[in-house]
């Protein structure tokens, strides 16, 4: 029995390493992030806490602003819904939903170490109104993925400041 755990087990890490599986690798951030202040107009909307959780396992403490060593301004987090094509009827068959994020990071003497950038994605959707439930729940699930792949998007650019030196 051990022998086939022990088989099973190495099978399952030669074939996760043969298909280029890795374990993501925490960010390696700028130093000046080690206690830094998240300015937001609200911290409680999945992207910002998203970015707060990625930030965290890379070693971040959130701290007050007097506390701080650097500043992570993200003073535009848009989500927008917009009518892409309207059928015979006047109602609606395809749509784009859009999340548009704006971020800046300072050190605490006001330095830009990464000046204002702006990461956007969208995806569209086809509305079928015979399924209205089912396109509500597609709608919540792509603002959920916009925002997870947005939060990615920014920590790998603020890594991108420690790799090129600020």
């Amino acid at each position: 029995m051990k022998t086939r755990l022990l088989i099973s087990l190495l099978s399952l890490g030669v074939i996760c390493s043969a298909c280029g599986f890795q374990l993501r690798e925490d960010a390696d951030l700028p130093p000046e992030m080690a206690q830094t202040h998240l300015v937001v107009s609200d911290e409680y909307n999945t992207f910002v806490r998203r970015v707060r959780v990625l930030l965290n396992q890379s070693g971040v403490n959130f701290v007050a602003d007097d506390q701080a060593t650097a500043f992570l301004e993200i003073p535009v987090n848009r989500v927008a819904t917009e009518v892409l094509t309207i059928g015979d009827n006047a109602r609606v068959r395809e749509y784009r939903v859009s999340h548009t994020v704006q971020f800046r990071l300072t050190d605490a003497s006001g330095k830009d170490i990464i000046p204002l950038q702006t990461l956007r994605q969208a995806r569209e959707i086809s509305f079928d109104e015979q399924e209205i439930l089912a396109a509500s729940r597609e709608q919540e699930y792509l603002k959920q993925d916009l925002a997870e792949t947005l939060s990615r998007m920014m920590v790998r650019r603020l890594q991108s400041a420690s790799v090129s030196g600020g």
